[in-house]
């Protein structure tokens, strides 16, 4: 029989340690022939990633060796990282340390092909791609001056593929570019690029030029896309009939759905017209959600309805979706004949590297990120929820109760509730077992994950919903979405939290400032001051909030009115701060002011500060930390014992 004991103080198999521990990051994986890459995190290795390969008979390989550490720093958040070549044999890696290009030939060290830059780490490159004879490549380059508050420099780089001539730029004159793709006959090469003070959700150009042999380009020209349409993944056609046919995916309807532009034709073709999205904010390089086929089908990763599906299009016939217990997958699907791979995950399974077999259905699980899942009775079941909004709007939000088979709460108590506010703030969450979540839901938390207005998802009028309106419409969905539930009689309404990072911190510091439905909350890297974030960030986000907030200085009032800086003194509540010291997108002065202020307040306050760590913790003790220290906090606050010892944390003005 289940004991009795208080929310929140339960007894639960699902550790910290292990968390930050045995959870290993998976991404970004590729096929070439029948063997299988990806990228892999090492907690314990203080966040290092490392390229593996797992080869058709089975062997496994990690092919970058200490100390190199697969990342780039392109537009901050990184992505398109790696590129395998042709014929498997030779690797293409950016080293996180010094953001070089190196060249990793099999069975030898990784060398440099890119000069040493005269700024450490100040030319960084991502998403390349070569040329059909494998002699060249053709990259995103990020070029940082030594001068203060100068702006890095974005543009298209070729380079040969041995290192033997410097990098030399291809195309330039726009802010951002990605995407660079070369036609398999090597003669046209398509990339993206956008302006400011756009993001490429907002507005991205697809362009098209002529490829010479030596890598120069001519006859540039734009092909779709605008400042109100946002186009992802270009990739030229494989089928050598249609060598010049050129796929991409555009929201022009207001969904990102699937298009093919033939050369010479006057409007590209919609292949699978739906009200479902075929892309998604493109955070990340090297992102893919289609992949061409053998048997000449396309096979997609769509979302509809906050759930991920696997579908198989073919011009011309209906989509027919992959019966797969998946909710969520990775927006990186590759192909080798009718081979898949990727990452999925479900709300019972953590994120684990698939291949499949687009031919037969026939699955098979390469790598797990959770080699020793929690057992079922202590995982909490997800709904999805849409509840009402401000402005008679509707929201969603997946909702875990409160799961553990051997406690139930005191006689007569409700749980207590914690709403997590994603990051982005253009972004959004799924459904799929994510071990943060069963941490508080194992020990008696309800968790509510908020996709409030202004995530993808749900189309771009949905995401629109957060134009001009950040830390309005996102706070007012997460405070629905926890009224909801306590109305409802599942959650404690008087034992409200919320969380988040980054813009989610954002999201969570509004929240508690402006309005007084929380009783606690913890800033993960949240944004505190709008207008130190806008005059005080990197240039990929550097004007993201003109259009979340308004241009600035001409807004500066706005930014102002929108900052819980300014408002400390609305603050009532208890507010914990962790922060990674060497964040270059939202810098420590920003979780630094809101302390001081609360300090200044006499409110209660802790506050930890983690060297060595960016936007986003990686190392394993930093995970480890945060997570005991935030149960720590709310024992304190909610007023619950602990089942086990915690290392204690100072909340400073806790009566």
């Amino acid at each position: 029989m289940p004991h009795a004991a208080p929310h929140g103080g339960w007894r639960s198999p699902i550790s910290a340690a292990d968390i930050a521990s045995s959870q290993v990051p998976l991404s970004f994986p590729e096929i070439v022939g029948r063997d299988v890459y990806w990228l892999e995190g090492k907690p314990l290795e203080g966040g290092r990633t490392v390229l593996v390969r797992l080869s058709a008979d089975g062997d496994r390989q990690e092919l970058t060796p200490p100390p190199y550490y697969v990342r780039t720093r392109v537009h901050e958040y990184g992505g398109g990282a790696y590129l395998v070549a042709g014929d498997g044999q030779t690797a293409f890696f950016s080293n996180f340390a010094d953001q070089r290009l190196y060249r990793q030939d099999y069975g030898n060290a990784p060398r440099p092909i890119t000069p040493e830059p005269p700024v450490a780490a100040g030319e960084r490159y991502a998403d390349a791609q070569a040329s059909p004879d494998g002699r060249w490549l053709v990259c995103v380059r990020e070029r940082h001056a030594a001068a203060e508050g100068s702006e890095a420099t974005n543009e298209l780089a070729a380079l040969i593929a041995d290192g033997s001539a410097a990098p030399r730029t291809v195309a330039s004159g726009h802010d951002f570019y990605s995407n660079p793709r070369v036609s398999p006959d090597g003669r046209r090469l398509a990339w993206l690029c956008w302006d400011h003070p756009r993001m490429p959700w907002d507005g991205t150009e697809l362009w098209v030029a002529d490829l010479a042999a030596d890598g120069s380009t001519s006859h540039a020209h734009r092909v779709a896309g605008g400042t109100e349409e946002s186009i992802f993944q270009p990739e030229w056609s494989p089928v050598p009939s249609e060598s010049d046919t050129l796929y991409f995916v555009s929201d022009r309807t207001g969904w990102w759905n699937l298009y093919r532009q033939r050369d010479g034709a006057p409007e590209a073709e919609a292949l699978a017209p739906m009200e479902a999205e075929f892309g998604t904010p493109q955070w990340t390089f090297g992102m893919s959600t289609y992949a061409f086929l053998e048997d000449g089908r396309l096979a997609c990763v769509i979302s509809q309805n906050g759930f991920d599906h696997l579908a198989f299009v073919r011009p011309g016939q209906p989509v027919a979706l992959a019966d797969l217990p998946y909710t969520a997958i990775s927006r990186r699907i590759r192909a080798s004949g009718n081979a898949l791979v990727f990452v999925a995950a479900s709300p019972t399974e953590a994120a684990a590297v698939i291949r499949m077999d687009a031919s037969t259905g026939k699955r098979e699980v390469l790598r797990r990120g959770l080699e020793t899942p929690p057992e079922a009775a202590y995982v909490s079941r997800p709904r999805a929820i849409a509840f009402p909004t401000a402005g008679g709007q509707t929201a969603y939000a997946i909702y875990y109760p409160p799961t553990n088979p051997d406690f139930v709460g005191s006689p007569g108590e409700l749980p207590p509730l914690i709403v997590e506010s994603h990051g982005g703030p253009t972004a959004m969450t799924l459904a799929q077992l994510n071990m943060g979540v069963q941490y508080w839901t194992s020990r008696g938390f309800g968790v509510v994950d908020v996709n409030y207005g202004g995530s993808s998802g749900y189309g771009r009028a949905y995401r629109d919903r957060l134009r001009g309106q950040w830390g309005i419409v996102d706070t007012q969905d997460c405070i629905a979405a926890a009224r909801y539930l306590a109305a409802s009689g599942e959650v404690d309404g008087r034992r409200l939290a919320i969380r988040g990072g980054s813009a989610g911190g954002y999201t969570t510091l509004c929240a508690l400032t402006f309005h007084d439905d929380f009783a606690a909350g913890a800033s993960y890297y949240g944004v505190a001051d709008c207008e130190a974030l806008a005059t005080d960030t990197h240039k990929f986000e550097s004007r993201y909030l003109d259009g979340l907030i308004g241009p600035y200085p001409a807004d500066r009032d706005v930014y102002v009115a929108r900052s819980p800086i300014h408002f400390a003194d609305r603050l009532s509540c208890p507010v914990i701060l962790f922060q990674g010291l060497e964040d270059r997108v939202v810098p420590p002065s920003q979780a630094e002011m809101m302390v001081s202020a609360l300090r200044a307040k006499r409110l209660p306050v802790a506050y930890l500060a983690f060297e060595g760590e960016q936007h986003g913790f990686r190392k394993a003790e930093t995970i480890q930390r945060t997570l005991e220290a935030e149960l720590y906090f709310y024992s304190r606050v909610f007023k619950f014992p602990l089942a086990d010892p915690i290392e204690p944390v100072a909340i400073e003005n806790l009566q």
